[in-house]
């Protein structure tokens, strides 16, 4: 046995017995007959590796509650708004309630939040960036009903997704700055590590240069984290640093805020000397002045398609795996139009 630094998970006991996750699991849930043998087997690997079943995942598995999880980062900023509007519209129509957890800003987890504790829903719709491939395998294997927003399952897992478009949006969006404006060094703040969203607008934006034989330079790749104080300070340290850009992509329209703030505090002018653009359309982005160029994203029909697919798994039926739903350009006044 290999000593371990981390705590041991259902895909360590698999490997150890020899056996498939989905086995570990029956023996764990008692729902189909397993043979003494494999039950051997596998209580064994329990042992030498002292796992400990996960109360939570095993007590969601087991019963029922009318009651729908959702695992989210934090509750902050204009997004998440419509997007709690759309769940509860379907969980409301359909019958459920709906309880929310926030794990905070620690980054993916490889297990559910501690107000999972207790047998207290039905199934989860789980937000990006809030489980680990790891954590969203370990839940599934359980047997518990997942729908997950805004991050593709791991391993081709039938696990339904939610997600939108956002790299022929990205694309469209810089070119507009390039041909439409004639902005040649374009800063592109990226997302958080590991955000899909974050990943497929970076490769929008290299297709975008690339398309019209613009360099892609390293030095206007920079961190934006979807925060309003991380694109801020990115921003101010280009400039110290002397960095020449004539337009910033700025993630999201909360970035775009501090991207806004890091300007003006530089006396420089939106669009005439930085162009500046963002991506989901929140309320806020009307209000900037000038107001933002952006994409509009349908955050609220996201979280209602993502509900309706996890009470679809609970009634037995098979949604689909993958949802992508279209975005749109929104041309305002911050791109120089």
């Amino acid at each position: 046995m290999i000593p371990k630094t981390n705590a041991p998970t259902i895909d360590d006991v698999a490997r150890q017995a020899g056996v498939s996750i989905s086995t570990v699991s029956r023996v764990l849930n008692h729902t189909v007959p397993v043979s003494d043998e494999i039950v051997a087997k596998v209580e064994a690997a329990m042992r030498d590796l002292r796992y400990t079943p996960r109360a939570a995942a095993r007590n969601l598995a087991t019963a029922r509650t009318n009651t729908l999880g959702l695992v989210l980062a934090e509750l902050v900023g204009d997004f998440f708004s419509p997007l709690l509007r759309g769940i509860e519209s379907i969980a409301a129509e359909q019958g459920y309630d709906l309880l929310i957890s926030t794990a905070g800003r620690r980054g993916p987890q490889d297990q559910l939040p501690n107000s999972f504790n207790k047998h207290n829903a039905d199934g989860l719709l789980i937000f990006a960036g809030c489980l680990t491939a790891e954590g969203v395998r370990d839940t599934h294997a359980r047997g518990v009903p997942l729908a997950l927003l805004h991050q593709t399952p791991p391993d081709h897992l039938p696990i339904p997704c939610v997600t939108i478009e956002n790299k022929a949006a990205t694309r469209a969006l810089v070119e507009h700055l390039i041909v439409q404006h004639e902005r040649r060094r374009i800063v592109f703040l990226t997302g958080e590590p590991g955000n899909e969203d974050g990943h497929w607008r970076e490769m929008g934006y290299r297709e975008a240069l690339l398309r019209h034989d613009l360099p892609i330079q390293d030095e206007l790749i920079a961190p934006g984290h979807f925060d309003r104080h991380i694109a801020q300070a990115t921003i101010e340290r280009l400039l110290r640093a002397r960095v020449a850009f004539d337009a910033v992509f700025a993630g999201d329209d909360e970035a775009a805020v501090g991207v806004y703030a890091a300007l003006r505090d530089a006396n420089l002018h939106i669009p005439n000397d930085v162009a500046v653009v963002g991506f989901d359309d929140q309320s806020l982005a009307q209000v900037l002045q000038p107001p933002l160029t952006t994409v509009h994203v349908p955050i609220e029909q996201v979280g209602s398609a993502a509900a309706r697919g996890l009470i679809q798994l609970l009634h037995g039926a098979q949604p689909e795996l993958l949802t992508l739903l279209p975005t749109t350009m929104i041309i305002r006044a911050s791109c120089g139009c």
